[in-house]
């Protein structure tokens, strides 16, 4: 059977245009995959439609849409989820213009589909106070310990994805003024971030106990498991939930959510508070547009509104002062609406919003 126009132009975008024209990691290709194979899931199994049939035709306005309402009524997607489907349906429908110019209206149409309103989530950042709580968890005295204070400390220091953080090879590590470490970022793009001296002498120990520091090691993990292997995504986060269970322990009313991006979150909101610019901490934290950046920005003001509410020595106002009461303001009103109407006299033609 002849393959459909669909196939060859899905197969084309995800190994040929992401990978090698975008440069996108495989983490990202595989996100991409991972939508396509849940709309041809749904397309076999709630439309009823072959797969080895399936055109570009069939993939209209009327079927995303249904699609996105699958997503959130049987599988009870979030807002979030739904709009990171469509946003991939995009970016191929967008592909897709270029390359079947016949398809352009009903790619166009597809792409004219808004993503669904939702409320923008806060950053969740730690204080100071559970932060070295949390990083002084680990016991130094084993191996497994030492391995564990070091990685939660560069996860930090560096507000490194977690992603970069387990991709990180020895050689990614330059202990010489001005110490440094090599992240490799989304697009598979470096930059490198600056360490701070408590860490650099935690990252020195770390390279000699492990036997990482001669230039024959420079692709070896930085971070390694009990097999000597590369640490995955969820290792990272066995390992922080691990100490972070423990500070709830000595603290029940630590509820807050921590993940590994907390960490990072949580450093891009001590550099804003430290008074570092937005612009800085953009390529600090190797975010593509700064409008990304200012989540940081706009928390710390709800914080200092927050903070101005709890030093208030009235409190916060329970009822709205009655406007009716006020003579000064509604002869100022009143006045105001003469003089209006004066100028409508005078000017009939004008019209006043």
């Amino acid at each position: 059977m002849k393959p459909t126009d669909f196939s060859v132009h899905l197969s084309h975008f995800l190994a040929d245009h992401l990978a090698d024209q975008r440069n996108l990691s495989p983490n990202t290709v595989k996100a991409y995959r991972d939508v396509f194979t849940i709309l041809l899931r749904y397309c076999r199994d709630e439309r009823g439609m072959a797969l080895e049939r399936l055109c570009l035709e069939r993939i209209d306005v009327a079927l995303v849409e249904a699609f996105l309402d699958y997503l959130e009524k049987e599988r009870h997607c979030s807002i979030q989820t739904q709009n990171h489907r469509l946003a991939v349906l995009h970016a191929f429908f967008r592909y897709v213009q270029s390359e079947v110019p016949e398809r352009l209206l009903q790619c166009q149409q597809i792409l004219a589909i808004p993503l669904r309103r939702c409320a923008r989530p806060a950053v969740g950042y730690l204080s100071k106070q559970r932060l070295t709580e949390i990083l002084a968890q680990p016991d130094v005295q084993s191996a497994a310990g030492r391995r564990d204070a070091v990685l939660l400390s560069v996860l930090y220091d560096t507000g490194a994805r977690v992603q970069e953080l387990i991709d990180l090879n020895a050689g990614d590590v330059r202990l010489d003024a001005p110490a440094q470490i090599r992240l490799r970022g989304k697009g598979r793009k470096l930059r490198a971030v600056p360490l701070m001296e408590a860490t650099v002498q935690l990252l020195g120990d770390h390279l000699h106990e492990k036997g990482l520091e001669g230039p024959e090691h420079v692709d070896r993990p930085l971070f390694q498991n009990r097999q000597g292997n590369r640490l995955s995504r969820a290792g990272v986060r066995y390992i922080l939930h691990k100490y972070v269970q423990a500070v709830r322990g000595e603290h029940p009313g630590f509820t807050q959510r921590v993940s590994p991006h907390s960490l990072r979150h949580t450093k891009g909101m001590h550099l804003l508070q430290s008074g570092v610019s937005l612009e800085i901490i953009r390529d600090f934290l190797g975010h593509v547009d700064i409008q990304t950046t200012q989540i940081y920005a706009r928390s710390n003001l709800e914080m200092k509104r927050k903070a101005l509410e709890a030093v208030s020595g009235d409190g916060p106002v329970t009822t709205m002062p009655s406007w009716q009461q006020n003579k000064t303001l509604l002869d100022w009103l009143h006045s105001l609406n003469r003089q209006l109407s004066g100028l409508r006299s005078r000017a009939p033609n004008l019209k006043f919003f």
